[in-house]
């Protein structure tokens, strides 16, 4: 799947099948479902999962808890705009 398949599913109801759990997490955060999101990372232990639940975080305006799942993922506070972590860790989790 490319970003650009991923990005056009989110008009659908239900994700692709056959996604990460992780891209299943930035999905429904891409359909306004920030708990079930957060829910979904929060069950994942990996440097990526850690980096999700990072920006989960700091989407929701937590800059403590953020900086600690920055902390664990090895990543420095995220500067950028949201919308352009959001494509980031999506690129990264499809491998392009």
């Amino acid at each position: 799947m490319t970003y650009s398949e991923f990005d056009k599913s989110v008009e659908n109801d239900e994700p692709p099948a056959g996604i990460s759990q992780l891209l299943e997490a930035l999905w429904w955060d891409a359909k306004g479902d920030w708990s079930r999101a957060h829910e979904t990372a929060q069950a994942i232990e990996s440097n990526d999962a850690a980096w999700v639940h990072a920006y989960l975080h700091r989407k929701e305006g937590s800059a403590g808890n953020a900086g600690y799942w920055y902390g664990q993922a090895g990543k420095p506070h995220c500067e950028t705009a949201i919308e352009v972590e959001w494509v980031q860790i999506v690129q990264r989790l499809l491998g392009e």
